[in-house]
């Protein structure tokens, strides 16, 4: 089911909703490029749980307005906005790669509305503390981010011809897409029906436009706004090893900087198995939160 809510600021957000109706609520972040689509498997697995998913286009992506001098901060108040039209009260939230921000946002600004967080393969931030924020990470992404450096004009150039890319590609063909940034164990998985599903998700959040992904970046590379280390509600960062959309490091980052965090550093993830294989696991551990 999916729905349009209207943002503090008169913007409007595509939401949609799957899983329990009637179960306890999981916000769910979806990476960049991405998304509000969820995966069959998730929802199926939610829904045996007794968990209501809810997901929304950040700004920029799908229908969502974009908010072109947004920061991961700002989506604190599309949190709230979204949950407020949803008559939702208290909730959990979980967000992959990109969408790993975010959602650590809302835990350490909306404790009343946040019981937990989980973020799997999550974007550490750029300034980090001892953190070489591109060590290990697939040359892609590492153009990609250092043009996000350079402001929105050079990164639009990159990423439209990403853009192009990824919207003529086939599920076979995502290996040759994204060949400097999956390792062993994501080629095993992107050659899969999961694959689909990538490129479903990702093509509904960009085939209009590629304002979401550009303003992703440029969040990620400015001041995020917030202190992960403010966080004070329970919190899991699951990381693979063999990532190189966003390297090891990353979650390594958060773990060290996050007080009293579940952290589970996998030698047998990369990037797409962590969200193919470990969501489960996530939606066991945020119901144990209660």
């Amino acid at each position: 089911m999916t729905r349009s809510v209207a943002s503090a600021d008169g913007r409007v957000l595509s939401v949609r909703e799957a899983g329990d109706p009637e179960g306890l609520p999981l916000l769910y972040m979806a990476g960049t490029p991405g998304s509000s689509l969820l995966y069959e498997p998730h929802i199926q697995d939610a829904e045996s749980r007794g968990i209501r998913l809810i997901s929304y286009d950040r700004p920029g992506y799908g229908s969502s307005s974009r908010d072109k001098t947004r920061r991961v901060v700002d989506c604190v108040a599309d949190v709230a906005a979204v949950c407020d039209a949803l008559g939702v009260e208290r909730c959990f939230v979980a967000g992959t790669s990109g969408g790993g921000p975010h959602a650590l946002a809302a835990a350490a600004l909306l404790p009343e509305l946040i019981a937990a967080v989980a973020v799997l393969a999550s974007v550490a931030p750029f300034d980090g503390d001892g953190l070489d924020f591109y060590a290990g990470m697939g040359e892609q992404n590492v153009e990609e981010f250092r043009a996000a450096v350079d402001g929105e004009e050079a990164l639009r150039a990159v990423v439209e011809r990403q853009r192009t890319e990824l919207l003529a590609s086939t599920p076979g063909r995502l290996v040759e897409a994204w060949h400097t940034l999956l390792g062993p164990a994501d080629r095993r998985v992107a050659t899969s029906t999961f694959a689909s599903f990538v490129l479903e998700h990702v093509r509904a959040g960009i085939a209009s436009s590629a304002d979401g992904w550009i303003d992703d970046d440029v969040a990620f590379v400015t001041d995020w706004g917030f202190d992960p280390a403010a966080i004070r509600v329970p919190v899991l960062v699951w990381q693979g090893e063999q990532d190189r959309f966003v390297p090891y490091g990353h979650g390594v980052w958060l773990a060290e900087h996050i007080p009293g965090v579940d952290a589970r550093l996998s030698p047998d993830d990369g990037h797409m198995t962590l969200a193919q294989r470990r969501i489960p696991a996530v939606h066991r551990w945020l119901l144990d939160q209660l």
